[in-house]
């Protein structure tokens, strides 16, 4: 399948992010982390106002839309991404992670983080590089975001939180309960190469 059939391309983890490289070089398309996402948001019928951090091109964002009663935003650092998330049809908001929205706003965050470790002398500097990258860990983005995602949440609200097996998922959990999270498995999924699993994390 491809993103112009309406559903996740294959990504194949750290070998993928040289190709995903030559494929697009500004904005992450949806692959197989993506679909598990919205999955794990539609099966649990998200509602209320929704936030994709991350949104990329808009794709899963999209999907949350068309399947659940929720208003959705998406937010993304990148400004290429957020203009196709808009055409898309997703209203997007241009951020770095949680940074402008207000204490207790969110009934549920969505977040496919960078999380490939990668070692910083094999670093490009450009968006492709940001949406793939989570430093030397795979958490260098994730570890910020646990840090402060309560913050946003609404009481009974709901994080659903993408890791791969590459960027060391107990120290994720750990992360998580240390900031007061209740932590389940909402979905998961086994590849050659790793295993995917969307975290459902309730206070």
């Amino acid at each position: 399948m491809t993103p112009d059939d309406g559903e996740p391309a294959e990504r194949s983890s750290a070998d993928g992010l040289a190709e995903r490289r030559g494929m697009n070089v500004e904005v992450y398309q949806p692959a197989e982390d993506s679909g598990l996402l919205a999955q794990a948001a539609v099966e649990r019928s998200v509602s209320g106002t929704v936030l994709e951090v991350g949104t990329g091109s808009g794709w899963v964002a999209q999907q949350v839309d068309e399947n659940t009663d929720a208003r959705v935003v998406g937010s993304d650092l990148n400004p290429h991404a957020c203009r196709q998330a808009r055409e898309r049809g997703v209203e997007v908001v241009r951020a770095n992670l949680l940074a402008p929205f207000r204490d207790g706003a969110l009934d549920a965050v969505l977040f496919n983080p960078p999380y490939l470790p990668t070692d910083p002398d094999n670093e490009w500097d450009d968006w492709m590089e940001h949406a793939l990258s989570g430093g030397e860990s795979g958490r260098e983005l994730i570890d910020p975001f646990l840090d402060d995602v309560g913050r946003v949440l609404a009481p009974d609200g709901v994080v659903l939180l993408l890791v791969s097996s590459l960027t060391g998922y107990d120290a994720v959990v750990e992360r998580a309960e240390a900031n007061g999270f209740t932590v389940e498995t909402a979905v998961q999924e086994s590849y050659p190469f790793e295993t995917l699993t969307v975290l459902a994390l309730t206070e």
